[in-house]
């Protein structure tokens, strides 16, 4: 491994990192009338010096003229340690803001970047602006990844892009839209600024129309935030409740279901003008499971009482599915907005979102989980096993539209499952050792936080917290996130013997 050239790739990542807390100075001084500017805007300002000084460092101080392409073991060390240090320093604005420990710290910056949602936050809105933004920007760098920003910058300072890219986007998926790794990213940012973009003006506007206060143009960016980067930090204690408006629920609704769509086919139909979506096996089944999951809800809670916490009434039939539909899509893409308490629901709607928590969207988006065309490509597999067993001479192989999928690409989907199953059997077990909670909530938490979901059941429900557990098991979780995050083998890799043996 080129140590020199990580350590150099990692420095320039955190000057990027630095430059990025300015827009969160910027906002602190808009809002210089918050009642604790001063303090959390010197936070901000301390944050990027400490970072722009770190990047600065370890950038120049192994700098060399002579330019070496980096290797896919490079990559790997690179976006895994990358990420690390990149948290390390994206707590340092809630720190130096006195929002607790830095332990706490640490578990909400984590959560931002790896798009998991979960906070230890009991009262959101008393945060300032420029705290506030720079929470929700956290998603914006998760969301698509500064790393797949940065190979789009590397190329110019003569470090190659691609092995950064097979790390950063480890699926079974990770193909170039282009035949040029600069103009793969350079695309897939676009799109993800696109997507931010539209829905910021969109709910701008409806905040406009409907006269919603709460929606001005601050509070629309950062949901988009967190919408688009399927994550799901809000800005106000409520979450999507506090707008009380069923067109902007529904706003959330369509971009939350777009975000966790494979980027490729938003590629395709924005360059070629080719609408191959209803082509491809895997939106299909997207498509029909989030219809699926959204009728079993909305008949479970057809005939259960339930109370608006913003109105206290009771919620109507219209409402009803209008909260299916919700959660179908907030759990499918990964996204975990909240919008009521799904906690008051039958125990059978409640088995089902403990089975969300696994899935995810589709392969190529911002979301977390499996993914879908893993699961599709396991169920395959099954059936074709079983046909092989009943018709032993007969030949069965396993495809994806018109294309059949190689055996390696089976085997690393077997693994991943494999893998996935006992990573969240382990971490269930050592939460409910370091922690006070209950069974069913540890497997829920591990499965929230592999999962990079954020809300889940038990006492990570929609009206629970993350502050209640211990900074020990706070860790642990930070850890989860990141496996997940990264899709678990860019991580478990680098504890490999073979990969550090030259």
């Amino acid at each position: 491994m080129k140590y020199r050239l990580v350590v150099n790739v990692i420095g320039f990542i955190l000057f990027l990192l630095s430059v990025s807390m300015i827009f969160s100075a910027g906002w602190s001084l808009y809002f210089k009338t918050d009642a604790n500017f001063q303090r959390d805007f010197m936070a901000i300002i301390k944050s990027v010096l400490i970072t722009f000084s770190s990047g600065v460092i370890l950038f120049f101080g192994t700098y060399q003229k002579k330019k070496e392409k980096l290797s896919v073991r490079d990559g790997f060390a690179i976006v895994t340690l990358g990420w690390i240090l990149m948290t390390f320093y994206s707590a340092l604005p809630f720190y130096f803001s006195d929002m607790g420990s830095y332990t706490d710290c640490f578990f909400e910056a984590m959560s931002g970047l790896t798009t998991t949602g979960a906070s230890i936050l009991n009262n959101i809105e008393s945060l300032s602006h420029g705290i506030l933004f720079w929470r929700s920007f956290t998603h914006f760098i998760g969301g698509m990844g500064i790393i797949v920003f940065s190979i789009a910058i590397l190329p110019l300072l003569g470090v190659g892009g691609m092995q950064l890219y097979k790390a950063e986007v480890a699926g079974p998926t990770a193909d170039k839209l282009t035949p040029r790794i600069r103009q793969t990213a350079k695309y897939l940012w676009l799109i993800y600024l696109g997507l931010i973009l539209s829905m910021t003006l969109i709910l701008y506007i409806e905040g406009k129309i409907l006269d919603i206060k709460k929606l001005d143009f601050f509070h629309s960016i950062c949901h988009a935030f967190g919408t688009i980067g399927t994550a799901g930090f809000s800005t106000f204690n409520a979450s999507i409740a506090a707008f009380e408006s069923s067109v902007v629920t529904w706003t959330f609704i369509i971009f939350m279901f777009l975000s966790a769509t494979n980027f490729t086919l938003h590629f395709v139909f924005l360059t070629r003008g080719s609408f191959d979506y209803l082509k491809n096996s895997e939106f299909k089944i997207y498509i029909k499971l989030i219809f699926f999951v959204a009728f079993f809800f909305f008949v479970g809670i057809l005939n259960i009482d339930l109370i608006d916490s913003a109105t206290n009434q009771k919620i109507n039939l219209y409402e009803k599915l209008e909260s299916a539909f919700f959660y179908s899509v907030s759990f499918i893409s990964t996204t975990g907005f909240t919008f009521t308490n799904y906690m008051e629901w039958n125990e059978a709607s409640l088995i089902v979102i403990f089975i969300l928590l696994f899935l995810g969207g589709c392969a190529g988006s911002t979301t977390g989980g499996i993914k879908l065309v893993r699961t599709l490509l396991l169920f395959k597999y099954i059936r074709s096993t079983i046909k092989k067993i009943i018709h032993p001479n007969g030949v069965y192989p396993i495809k994806i539209g018109n294309k059949e999928i190689s055996s390696d690409i089976i085997q690393s989907v077997l693994g991943f499952y494999f893998i996935y199953i006992i990573i969240f059997i382990f971490l269930s077990i050592i939460i409910s050792l370091t922690s006070s909670t209950d069974f069913i909530s540890s497997l829920a938490v591990s499965a929230s936080t592999i999962g990079n979901i954020g809300p889940g059941i038990g006492i990570i429900g929609p009206l629970g917290n993350w502050s209640e557990f211990t900074d020990l098991t706070k860790w642990i979780l930070s850890f989860s996130m990141l496996l997940g995050r990264l899709e678990i083998f860019t991580v478990i890799i680098l504890f490999s013997k073979t990969y550090w043996k030259r």
